[in-house]
């Protein structure tokens, strides 16, 4: 299971250090101590993005993509026999791409790892990030 530092999670929520840091001391996402650093738990980020996303549908996003990349962290994996579902949280994005099951696998994606989604078309590609 991926963990991630308060300045990886800002990132990826698309807000400041000092945001993340605020949300973490408020309690709205637990970390923990790892040394002099505070992590958060992939799948804790991952439903806290989700949450962040459902509160601030304004219709603005955080920032913007550069050549229809849409780095984020995977909130679901629905896993068949040949096929696969991945979902991913991009700031205010939720992006859904269905894909085969030994990519998946070969990617190591599972619930709070690391994702870009790269959009061409109506096709949707995902790298491990």
């Amino acid at each position: 299971m991926e963990s991630y530092t308060i300045g990886q999670a800002a990132r990826l929520l698309g807000v400041s250090v000092d945001t993340a840091r605020r949300w973490a001391d408020a309690e709205r996402f637990p970390t923990r101590r790892e040394g002099s650093r505070r992590m958060v738990e992939g799948p804790d980020l991952a439903a806290f993005c989700v949450q962040v996303a459902q509160e601030d549908d304004d219709g603005e996003a955080p920032y913007t993509s550069a050549r229809n990349a849409f780095p984020g962290i995977v909130t679901a994996v629905k896993l068949g026999a040949v096929d696969a579902q991945v979902e991913i949280q991009a700031g205010p994005h939720r992006v859904v791409s269905l894909l085969t099951r030994e990519a998946v696998e070969e990617l190591g994606l599972e619930v709070g790892a690391r994702a870009v989604a790269r959009v061409k078309s109506t096709s949707v590609f995902v790298d491990r990030g």
